[in-house]
């Protein structure tokens, strides 16, 4: 590798300006330059090693000059940062913001337009994003292109998925740079909607790990007013280019200055907990816009939703499950109809027994016999039950049993439609105590044309936070573009799950034991994921002997999911009766929390492993979550994270002896130990396996 020295020596004849930023710890620099024909490139040494080459800065504008060159170099900012911040919900109860500020203000000398160039180098990574001030020789105008370039050093391993505009929902494939390619990928997947934009392109956050251990991801933060970027890969010179989604007409954003892009992330590290553990997307997005936060909690819940994923009840009335019945004939019950009254009060009765916030119902309100595939506008109304669904009878059931029924908002892609009725469907959630929705947008959108991932997407996700947060409602987004850690600034929005999660292993071939040891170090760096862990029946054929779909991981591993896979919002999936089939197992998603004042990362392996421990925020209580692959592990944690001369009880799910996620995943064994902070605990984890651990202080 070059080192830094090496640099200036092609500077001299290439650059007309350079100059170096470094990170608070002064392990990460950040050159800023620009050449004789007035191009912005960066480049980022990590140690005094170059990780990302000299790459290019620029955006391309519809029908006038791009702003790609041409500029001088007309002042430089800089400023030390470091403004530390409590979350309203999250895994540690403060976060660490501190970097080095530098800002470029550049003048493209032939259409004296301006651009700024701000970074942002933090200890963990770089961040840049370009800023057009208010001026008159730019007002309203519309991005055709980026050009951000990302040039690697080496042919890195790189876990990515397709560049899709519409759906995250993959398998995670772990390759080469060089062997990127999305033709060779088995698209018989259970995706419903695909537009993967071309051989040669992948999602961002990707990340990647270096032939000499340097660990990498590339991503952007605060996603607001803009589409998502995806990367277009060079398979032969190891780089990466931004590829916005376009709209319906190619178009890629409509902006009016002051305005600017979202940020571009850069990671880097040595040591992958330090990816993971990473706020760095959090601290880019703007504080928060809620001033009175008290009505956001955490919830855990139980819901009406398994059940139709395993095939034994339906989302509609008459029955069908196909989604695609005309709506012509009158509906006639069919018994399979899981949204009933009695059924709901089972899980409203189950929820209080067990300690649960909340209830989820999927399947509520009509529509859903003719919901998907047509792309059809007028589906759901959001406010009209089934005739055997009583609304108002539920909810006082759910309000004398101190338990929150949540409310289910399915548009079928059908944005103009959810918006038309939105401040409708909000006033009934507020006329019945709603807290909390969970969106969907399965399927094409409409308005016609445009993409999950577009501008006018992304704007909507984010407009239906705003207007939760003006009526104190949360929400969570399924089908949505992936956080960049709008969380920060809209706290409300408490969970997405954007990503391929659970529900996949019911009905198709599944995720995959290493899917689980992914996500952490990318889909969940922009913020909480609904991943719906907790499934103890693993294998389908106990609902159809047919059946030979099954979740990949052992019943110990869905308990350490709830610790490995931050959300303030987590599910209970399974259904009531198989928790108490297993009611010792059990325990330990009744007593996890959600909320957390600490969390240290103590293992971690992308696509390999990961042990988390977190504190809870509301006790001296300690939760730790293991997880492996496909491959069983052992391994010995220290205690030094429990407080100095105090005793805690140990209670340890683990994988049993003969454990095995294909053979034998439900075996496992609970045992309780005393500890302190000088102790080890021995982690055992079959293939697929996992290991939870709660720790009690004893008085």
């Amino acid at each position: 590798m070059k080192t830094i020295s090496s640099i200036f020596l092609l500077l001299i004849s290439t650059m007309l300006y350079a100059q170096i930023t470094e990170s608070p710890s002064k392990e990460i620099s950040l050159q800023f330059q620009l050449s004789s024909e007035g191009k912005p490139t960066y480049s980022v040494l990590y140690k005094n090693k170059i990780v990302v080459k000299d790459s290019g800065l620029g955006i391309v504008l519809k029908d006038v000059p791009s702003l790609e060159s041409g500029f001088k170099l007309i002042a430089t900012n800089t400023k030390m940062v470091n403004e530390p911040w409590k979350p309203v919900l999250g895994e540690v109860s403060e976060i660490q913001n501190k970097y080095n500020l530098v800002v470029y203000h550049l003048l493209q000398e032939t259409t004296k337009r301006k651009i700024d160039i701000s970074f942002k180098i933090y200890d963990e990574g770089v961040a840049f994003r370009y800023e057009f001030p208010k001026q008159e020789n730019l007002n309203y105008f519309i991005i055709s292109d980026e050009k951000t370039q990302f040039n690697l050093t080496d042919n890195h391993k790189t876990f990515w998925i397709p560049g899709d505009f519409d759906s995250q929902e993959y398998v995670y494939s772990e390759t080469k740079i060089s062997e990127i390619d999305n033709n060779k990928l088995d698209l018989n997947n259970a995706i419903a909607l695909k537009s993967i934009a071309g051989r040669y392109i992948v999602q961002s956050p990707l990340m990647m790990k270096s032939p000499s251990n340097i660990y990498l991801n590339i991503f952007e933060a605060t996603v607001v007013n803009y589409p998502v970027m995806h990367l277009d890969v060079d398979i032969k010179n190891f780089s990466f280019t931004s590829h916005l989604v376009p709209n319906a007409i190619g178009d890629k954003a409509y902006l009016q200055t002051p305005a600017v892009s979202p940020w571009r992330t850069i990671m880097v590290a040595d040591d992958a907990r330090k990816i993971v553990a990473s706020k760095m997307i959090l601290n880019l997005n703007e504080p928060s816009k809620i001033e009175d936060t008290s009505w956001i909690k955490p919830m855990k819940y139980v819901g009406i939703w398994w059940e139709m994923h395993v095939g034994i009840a339906t989302w509609d009335y008459a029955g069908s499950q196909n989604a695609q019945n005309s709506l012509s004939q009158e509906l006639l019950p069919s018994g399979k109809h899981g949204a009933t009254t009695k059924n709901t009060k089972r899980y409203i009765d189950f929820a209080a027994k067990h300690g649960f916030d909340g209830v989820l119902v999927e399947g509520w309100n009509v529509g859903w016999e003719d919901w998907f595939g047509n792309w059809k506008e007028n589906v759901f109304d959001f406010t009209t039950p089934y005739p055997d669904y009583e609304l108002k009878e539920i909810n006082e059931y759910a309000k004398s049993k101190g338990v929150k029924m949540i409310m289910h908002h399915e548009t079928s892609g059908s944005v103009a439609n959810y918006e038309r009725h939105l401040d409708r469907a909000i006033n009934l959630m507020k006329d019945y105590g709603y807290p909390a929705a969970k969106s969907g947008y399965v399927g094409r959108i409409i308005p016609r044309g445009e993409f999950h991932d577009g501008q006018t997407m992304v704007n909507h996700f984010n407009f239906v936070a705003q207007r939760f947060a003006d009526n104190k409602l949360m929400i969570n987004s399924h089908e949505s573009s992936r956080p960049t850690g709008y969380s920060r600034t809209y706290p409300n929005y408490i969970a997405a799950e954007a990503a391929r999660g659970n529900e996949f292993n019911a009905w198709s071939t599944g995720n995959p034991p290493a899917h689980e040891t992914i996500l952490p170090f990318t889909r969940l760096l922009g913020g909480p994921m609904d991943y719906t862990p907790g499934i103890f029946e693993l294998k389908m054929n106990v609902y159809d002997k047919a059946k030979t779909t099954q979740v990949h991981t052992t019943l110990a591993k869905q308990l350490a999911l709830y610790v490995t896979m931050y959300s303030p919002l987590q599910m209970a999936a399974d259904l009531p009766e198989n928790y108490e089939k297993y009611p010792d197992a059990f325990q330990f998603i009744k007593h996890v929390a959600v909320d957390w004042q600490d969390s240290k990362y103590l293992e971690a392996e992308p696509g390999d492993y990961l042990t988390i421990v977190r504190k809870d925020k509301n006790s001296e209580k300690w939760f730790l979550g293991a997880i492996t692959d496909e491959n069983a592990r052992k391994s010995k944690i220290n205690l030094d994270f429990l407080s100095p001369n105090k005793k805690y009880k140990a209670i340890i799910y683990q994988d049993g002896k003969t454990a095995d996620y294909k053979t034998n995943p439900i075996n496992y064994q609970i045992l309780t130990k005393t500890v302190t902070n000088k102790d080890f605990i021995q982690l055992n984890l079959a293939k697929g396996g996992g290991t939870a651990i709660s720790f009690e202080p004893i008085n």
